[in-house]
């Protein structure tokens, strides 16, 4: 249809004008051609809604091609002819937010059980320049310490956030930028400004007004101070002054800490049993192949590992050690996860060795000597800590003869190890010096009784004083 419009128009209009991007041209030559083969070149597009030769619609497009007859094209053709004349161009206008220059240090994920931190400290300034995945800032949380990293390389723009907040994971801490563009960055302190400078910079540029006269002050008869009394009141006590006193908030470490003790104590019938434990073949097992163990392995031959063997062994033996109540119920666990407690100078941490059942010496040693840089560098995570189902707890690092360890939730029982004391032992009949460990396990007595405590405890002493009994297994 639109085809018949544009050939009855083309053939009545005799000196009718043709409009072609504004321009008028004439139509004289282009009659004949359209009578005709149509073999010349005529205009190219129009789109124009002023063209009176083009009917009602004011975007009709019309286009005359090269030697083919108007009336022969298919309509895919001039379809596709006009995409191509027509060419299409986007543009947006660019904004702040949209130069990607800077970027936003966000708090990372904590944890599945811990929802918000606290912003501890600040590692960089305001100006420093920093790398990708480089600590900017800590988040304290009940469980670990946490980092937050940089994403790009940049100078530090801002703090959003300060020390002391409470913050979730997506909380802004600072803003990057990427460019460093607009950022004052800290460089070393430049040269003392000249004595011109300086004198320049000294002369004030106008003098200030002259100070008003004193005025003449009456002031009312002090009244005689009183003399203190020379005995104190028999009622008041004499505290310390409060100018020697400090008050500093608890860390969530340590208020996480004290309230699972605590929990711990009101929970459980707690109940210790002591032993003492000869420690001459562990000792000199140790001192025997130290040198061979570390040439192999890689790692130094400790005491720890032993006794974590000898834990395992005692587990097996008293399954309800390894057990845990929970409601009416009785949680009997077929794995053996040791825990094995480090204290920071941020507070008390218990990370665990898995399956420590399936472990030889020297795969219990490298667990416990990554854990324990970790534990100290405060790089722990939240699943290196999570879970656990038997506890040791070294007080001898520290000089600790005897203690009463405290159970750590969700578990049953503890054991705790000791110094080594050289101690007068009667021996084959004699009197001999004997480097001796005292050995404490509490225990829930709600669960355990104790026959079961004793007889785990028992096994601990035997399998470390003969530790030949882990090959036999007797």
């Amino acid at each position: 249809m639109m085809w018949a419009v544009l050939r009855r128009k083309a053939a009545s209009a005799g000196s009718s004008n043709l409009v072609s991007y504004g321009k008028m041209q004439s139509l004289g030559k282009a009659r004949p051609a359209l009578a005709g083969s149509m073999s010349q070149s005529y205009a190219d597009t129009i789109l124009t809604p002023e063209a009176p030769t083009l009917g009602r619609n004011p975007k009709l497009a019309r286009q005359i091609h090269q030697g083919v007859p108007v009336n022969s094209m298919p309509i895919r053709n001039v379809v596709s002819s006009l995409k191509s004349e027509f060419s299409t161009q986007m543009w947006s206008r660019s904004f702040s937010s949209d130069s990607g220059d800077l970027v936003d240090a966000v708090v990372p994920f904590m944890g599945e059980s811990i929802s918000d931190g606290t912003l501890a400290t600040f590692l960089k300034k305001p100006g420093d320049r920093v790398e990708v995945d480089e600590p900017i800032a800590q988040i304290e949380t009940d469980k670990v310490t946490i980092d937050v990293a940089s994403p790009e390389d940049g100078v530090i723009q801002e703090f959003v956030a300060k020390e002391g907040d409470t913050v979730e994971p997506g909380t802004k801490v600072a803003i990057i930028s990427k460019s460093g563009e607009g950022v004052t960055t800290h460089v070393a302190p430049s040269e003392p400004p000249t004595q011109d400078a300086a004198a320049k910079a000294e002369k004030p540029s106008s003098p200030p007004p002259p100070p008003p006269p004193p005025q003449p002050e009456t002031q009312p008869p002090k009244a005689a101070p009183k003399q203190p009394s020379s005995k104190p009141s028999a009622t008041e006590p004499q505290l310390p002054p409060k100018d020697r006193e400090r008050r500093v908030p608890m860390t969530r470490l340590r208020k996480r800490v004290a309230t699972r003790l605590k929990d711990s104590q009101n929970t459980f019938a707690l109940l210790t049993t002591f032993n003492e434990v000869d420690m001459t073949n562990l000792m000199k097992l140790r001192s025997e192949y130290k040198d061979a163990f570390l040439e192999k392995h890689g790692v130094k031959l400790g005491l720890m590992s032993g006794f974590v063997k000898a834990a395992v062994s005692g587990l097996q033996n008293q399954p309800i050690i390894n057990a845990v109540i929970d409601g009416d119920d009785i949680i009997y666990r077929d794995y053996i996860d040791i825990s094995i407690a480090v204290g920071t100078p941020k507070g008390l941490v218990v990370p665990v060795i898995r399956d420590a059942e399936k472990m030889n010496f020297a795969e219990i040693e490298k667990t416990i000597n990554t854990l324990a840089k970790k534990a100290n560098n405060g790089s722990l995570s939240i699943d290196e800590m999570a879970g656990g189902s038997f506890t040791i707890s070294n007080g001898g690092v520290y000089g600790s003869l005897l203690s009463t360890p405290i159970i750590n939730p969700p578990q049953s029982a503890i054991l705790g190890m000791h110094s080594i004391v050289n101690k007068p032992m009667v021996v084959g009949g004699e009197i001999k010096a004997r480097p001796m460990m005292y050995v404490a396990l509490t225990y829930d007595h709600r669960l355990i009784d104790g026959r079961e405590a004793v007889f785990f405890l028992r096994r601990i002493k035997d399998v470390v004083e003969d530790p030949r009994r882990l090959l036999l297994d007797i």
